[in-house]
């Protein structure tokens, strides 16, 4: 048995490696192919032939894909039974994703994951996006009736660490009415960008889809596919269609409390109590910069909210509780509905017509609205919500916000680019500037701004939402500008649509 030791060339071949064991074991130096195989292992520097093959594999990847080199380590380390130890975690995860997601915690989820990385009879990976450093890759469904893709994203200088993985999930949808759907466009859309809705459209199973871009010195475009509504008469989708936008809503919510502070009207440090008249927060000393960066510690929206009249009275003497940590990030809808209630108090007009007067009409998104149900087909251009049924089909899902300042807004694909474009404009250049200042972490390497979700790992600021029947984002591009809207009738997850869109523009 040979104990001399080569280096493996730049670009090295397993096929060529298996067929060297082969050889030697037919010549008799070894008794099995086991002994061959470990023997020209180790004569390569590797302790077995899987590690061998983990070598090859990392090697085939080209240089500057680094998120996929990490994808294939979970794929091959975490598929063993052995974790491995914290040294070597610590060399392929950043502390910080460690810090939100501590080695107990993160250990276990990835040695679940792994096996599915690679689907039956196969040993490679089913890529979706590969860009240097963000990585997605399909899971096989392992018997499991929903289908789901893994995220991955590292840090964009060595030694390019994980810093945030993500599984998004994705009913699998077998629904007949989804086939042939149709595009219409709105300006000149870059090939890529169809390629992309094409490509979404299927992987998510989505009834329609509506995305609109533009930098800040393009010319806007937008595309929709598909219906608006499957239901007969089936409705095509047009880029001015309306969707609920969710939670995108508090970053129009964060610019109206912002100007009201440009005019001096209330303070970003000041105690938000002293703004509330109908209800009052548990914890007196929350601020309006802890509300508006959900840091104040205010809990999951009280039970009395869930059926809120329009009459405010109702409200007198309501309290909202305030039991999480001050000071770290915590999703709080409460938080906002009071922010909703302070721009109330402070204009004197209610929320949704206060909002308008604030930012919708000075940015020109005409067909934004703040409905208090949800739009019957016949009275405006409005999409018909849809949910994934256990057999694949979808199913019609409307559901309103009840909050209107948490999630009220509905929006077309170009109205929320044109926000994302001129939003800055209607404040003074220093607010803006710390409205896109981090106020505290977020899970993995993000952080909170004024309303805004910062990644600057992805060089972008944005807001996701989700509604039961709908999903929306908004990515702005920090280094040029640009902007990108994605929203679909369903509840999906739009992260990786909207990054994969964003990396591909130029």
């Amino acid at each position: 048995m040979s104990d001399h030791s080569r280096s493996l060339p730049d670009r090295p071949n397993l096929r060529y490696l298996k067929t060297e064991a082969k050889r030697r074991l037919r010549s008799g130096e070894f008794t099995t192919l086991h002994e061959a195989q470990l023997t020209v292992a180790r004569e390569h520097g590797a302790p077995s032939w899987a590690a061998l093959k983990r070598l090859v594999e990392d090697r085939a990847v080209p240089p500057r894909r680094h998120a996929s080199r990490q994808l294939r380590w979970i794929a091959a380390r975490f598929a063993d039974a052995d974790a491995p130890a914290e040294e070597e975690l610590r060399e392929h995860v950043h502390e910080r994703l460690l810090e939100a997601m501590p080695p107990e915690e993160l250990l276990p989820r990835l040695m679940k994951l792994a096996p599915r990385l690679h689907g039956p009879g196969t040993s490679a990976l089913s890529l979706v996006e590969d860009t240097p450093t963000h990585a997605l890759a399909r899971l096989d469904s392992a018997g499991l009736a929903a289908v789901a893709q893994l995220q991955v994203v590292v840090e964009p200088t060595p030694p390019h660490r994980l810093v945030g993985f993500r599984v998004h999930p994705a009913a699998a949808i077998d629904d007949p009415r989804l086939t042939a759907p149709g595009t219409r466009t709105e300006g000149h859309i870059p090939p890529v960008a169809v390629e992309v809705a094409e490509e979404v459209f299927a992987e998510f199973g989505l009834p329609g889809l509506a995305l609109a871009s533009a930098g800040p010195r393009d010319t806007a475009w937008a595309l929709a596919r598909g219906w608006a509504a499957l239901e007969d008469p089936s409705e095509p989708l047009t880029t001015r269609h309306r969707f609920p936008a969710g939670c995108v809503t508090t970053l129009v919510t964060a610019t109206a409390v912002l100007r009201l502070v440009a005019d001096g009207r209330v303070g970003l440090d000041d105690p938000a109590d002293r703004h509330l008249h109908t209800v009052r927060l548990a914890d007196p000393a929350v601020t309006v910069r802890e509300l508006l960066s959900h840091t104040g510690g205010v809990d999951t929206p009280p039970a009395w909210l869930a059926d809120r009249v329009p009459d405010p009275t109702a409200l007198f003497g309501r309290v909202i509780p305030c039991g999480g940590p001050r000071g770290r990030y915590a999703d709080s809808d409460a938080g906002y509905f009071a922010l909703g209630l302070l721009v109330e108090n402070l204009t004197g007009s209610p929320f949704p017509q206060a909002a308008t007067d604030l930012v919708l009409r000075p940015l020109g998104m005409a067909d934004s609205c703040f409905p208090d149900h949800w739009p019957a087909r016949a009275d405006a251009d409005t999409v018909t919500g849809y949910a994934a049924f256990e057999d694949g089909t979808l199913i019609p899902r409307h559901r309103v916000s009840t909050m209107p300042a948490a999630g009220g807004l509905w929006t077309t694909a170009p109205d929320l680019v044109r926000f994302g474009l001129s939003w800055s404009t209607l404040l003074p250049g220093e607010l803006a500037r710390q409205a896109l200042t981090p106020q505290a972490a977020l899970p993995g390497t993000g952080h909170t701004g004024l309303g805004w979700e910062l990644d600057r790992t992805a060089d972008t600021a944005g807001h996701t939402g989700h509604l039961p029947g709908a999903s929306a984002a908004l990515a702005v591009r920090l280094r040029d500008g640009r902007v990108h809207a994605t929203l679909t009738n369903r509840s999906t997850p739009l992260e990786p649509i909207n990054g994969r869109l964003l990396r591909a523009l130029p």
